[in-house]
């Protein structure tokens, strides 16, 4: 079976979070940088569930795995 590929707004949207372009530059505008020490999914911005999936998807290598670190390096660039 082919892995599923989703498009990275789709992340957002599978957060609960706005999946719009200007909402997306917003949220990484305003969450960056987040420092190197802490890692994504125990960033204080985060619900409990936003942080149990970022978790999962990497624990799993699910099929949000690159969206995530597509994310993961967003908020650590600004």
């Amino acid at each position: 079976m082919d892995p599923v590929h989703h498009p990275f707004h789709e992340l957002f949207a599978q957060l609960g979070l706005p999946c719009d372009s200007r909402s997306i530059a917003q949220f990484i505008r305003a969450h960056s940088p987040l420092s190197g020490d802490i890692a994504l999914a125990d960033a204080a911005f985060w619900t409990v569930a936003q942080a149990n999936f970022l978790r999962e998807t990497w624990q799993q290598d699910s099929d949000w795995t690159h969206q995530v670190d597509q994310l993961n390096k967003a908020l650590r660039a600004h």
